[in-house]
């Protein structure tokens, strides 16, 4: 779990270290550049608030991704009980039309 929060920052930073050091700040709202500290607690403190961010981060997308997948189950669900009262509904139809038939047949005018 650790390292792949390690691995989102260092991606999510990477753009970052790669701008001037004017712009670096307003890049990626919510994440710090913590290379500019000077004692390593700030540091520390520093790359501490961007794990908490991004964990926050990732907890919230996980559960709006995990929203749409409910609704989206939601919606095949209908869609199949839909799809099951138009099947029985045709079934119906054609156990109609073949006694129908059949009844031509039988008197013989088929």
């Amino acid at each position: 779990m650790f390292g792949r929060i390690a691995v989102v920052a260092s991606v999510a930073m990477a753009p970052c270290m790669l701008t001037s050091a004017t712009t670096r700040a307003q890049d990626v709202p919510g994440v710090e550049i913590c290379t500019v500290e000077k004692t390593m607690e700030r540091r520390t403190s520093c790359l501490q608030s961007n794990v908490d961010f991004l964990q926050k981060t990732i907890a919230k997308l996980g559960l709006d991704h995990q929203q749409r997948l409910d609704a989206a189950n939601r919606q095949i669900e209908g869609l199949k009980s839909t799809v099951a009262s138009l099947q029985k509904i045709g079934g119906a139809e054609e156990n109609g039309r073949g006694s129908e038939e059949g009844s031509r047949y039988a008197a013989g005018q088929g």
